[in-house]
């Protein structure tokens, strides 16, 4: 072995040994240099956490480029949007509330996986799906370039990373995601899409689960792609939410690239034993590269007998989820 890369694995070693409350913030945290195969391929064997399906670690997946975030950190996530208090907790709270609550919930997970860095995010619905059409007649509400920038300032405030998430209504990406890069030229700002609010088939949102095949998320990934060799940015991360199969269609013919770390994450909110069968059934049986989980503090809980999954208990999954995202 290289000795640049023994000293890189004692310099992470040593990394993980401190104690997360004296890591360094997201300006200083991992962001690699130089990846080492070594270690990325240890990392992402530690995530399939004893798959013994086949499935994980996927096979054949890019290398990231420098400055990945992922596996080396994991991410946990507020999501929601300023104009709405229930559509998820970063609306809810005033902001010096809510951005406590990201970082006490930052810590929580810093305790339950010790040799993972957390990087604490805000994930942001800046196109919603509308049941009314609207002056555009896409059924989708765009949110003000202002609103976007209080929500990248806020989160810069506490040193986290930031995703814009679309819900395209009667829209399409390729549509929708060019309108964005002003932002998406940030290194901090990254993506989400919610197929379940992509209407192709021309259903009001609401009233029946979307959906994106694979050729709508190779342009968003490729797209992605270009804008990192354009502007020399770190890779950036893409998430796609899913609850049911008819979701994301042909994910097999689903093409990842270097500059961008793929997340499947988990949506949909119901009892522990629900959400851990769907995480099964729909993300860990179709595997892409990397996956996510989301919580949902309300909808969870809504039912006398029903609580929310615990990091531990999420952390048990197979393969664990790298991003952690609450509703």
């Amino acid at each position: 072995m290289k000795k640049t890369t023994i000293a890189f694995i004692a310099l992470f070693c040593f990394y993980l040994s401190v104690k997360a409350a004296d890591r360094p913030k997201i300006t200083d945290t991992i962001t690699v240099k130089r990846i080492d195969t070594l270690l990325y391929d240890s990392l992402m064997h530690q995530l399939a956490n004893g798959d013994k399906t086949g499935r994980w670690p996927v096979k054949n997946t890019p290398k990231p480029l420098p400055g990945a975030l992922l596996p080396f950190n994991r991410i946990v996530a507020y999501y929601g949007n300023m104009y709405s208090k229930n559509m998820g907790v970063l609306g809810q709270y005033p902001p010096k509330i809510m951005l406590a609550k990201l970082k006490a919930e930052v810590k929580v997970w810093e305790k339950a996986d010790t040799t993972t860095p957390v990087i604490p995010a805000l994930h942001y619905i800046c196109v919603t799906a509308q049941a009314d059409a609207g002056s555009n007649g896409l059924h989708n509400l765009r949110m003000p370039f202002k609103q976007i920038d209080s929500v990248i300032h806020m989160a810069r405030s506490i040193h986290a990373i930031i995703f814009l998430d679309v819900q395209n209504g009667f829209s399409t990406v390729q549509t929708e995601i060019p309108r964005l890069e002003k932002y998406l030229q940030m290194p901090d700002v990254h993506l989400g899409i919610d197929p379940e609010f992509s209407m192709k088939e021309g259903s009001v949102p609401g009233k029946r689960i979307g959906t994106l095949d694979a050729e709508d998320i190779n342009y968003v990934n490729k797209y992605l792609a270009d804008l990192v060799k354009k502007y020399n940015l770190p890779p950036k991360i893409f998430i796609i939410h899913r609850f049911t199969q008819r979701m994301v269609t042909n994910y097999q013919k689903i093409k990842l690239h270097p500059e961008v770390q793929f997340v499947m994450d988990m949506d949909g909110w119901g009892g522990t034993s629900l959400k851990q069968g769907t995480y099964r059934q729909i993300v860990a049986r179709e595997p892409v590269q990397f996956t996510g989980f989301k919580l949902f503090y309300k909808n969870d809980i809504k039912k006398d007998t029903h609580r929310m999954l615990t990091p531990k208990e999420i952390l048990q999954l197979k393969p664990r989820p790298i991003y952690i995202q609450y509703q």
